[in-house]
């Protein structure tokens, strides 16, 4: 039994942890990349109605903000885990990819920046979080012994 509960909170963590890098990025992405002249950012149909007006540029922090915050999602899950650390990581991955999926059709985004999300930021983050907790795993079995 404990070792399902540390996977169910390991996924949670992961969840919520992923989830506060992501809107991190998110909201202070405007401050860096400033939106384009005449965008209305503030709600979800001015930002709806000024997405014909975004630059690839734009598309920087959003991208940063789903790879990172799945990536740290990952990595927080298997470092937890008590098993199967990279299905989990793999899990993290495949959450945020769905609310990736749900924002392709919620946002009218360019079709360029929905293939490179959805294809780049989700599944190979995962497996490169998962992939660094398990190096970080071993090293500190390792140094243990």
């Amino acid at each position: 039994m404990k070792k399902a509960i540390r996977n169910v909170l390991a996924i949670i963590l992961g969840l919520v942890l992923g989830s506060v890098v992501n809107m991190g990025l998110i909201m202070t992405g405007g401050d860096v990349v400033s939106p384009p002249q005449g965008a209305d950012i503030t709600t979800m149909e001015g930002l709806k109605a000024s997405m014909h007006l975004f630059e690839a540029k734009n598309f920087i922090f959003p991208f940063l903000a789903h790879a990172l915050g799945t990536f740290v999602g990952a990595v927080i899950t298997a470092l937890i885990a008590a098993n199967y650390k990279m299905r989990y990581a793999f899990g993290i991955g495949a959450t945020f990819m769905l609310g990736g999926i749900i924002n392709s059709f919620l946002f009218p985004a360019p079709s360029w920046f929905i293939v490179l999300d959805l294809m780049a930021a989700y599944i190979p983050m995962a497996w490169f979080g998962g992939k660094l907790a398990l190096a970080l795993h071993q090293k500190s079995t390792n140094t243990n012994l």
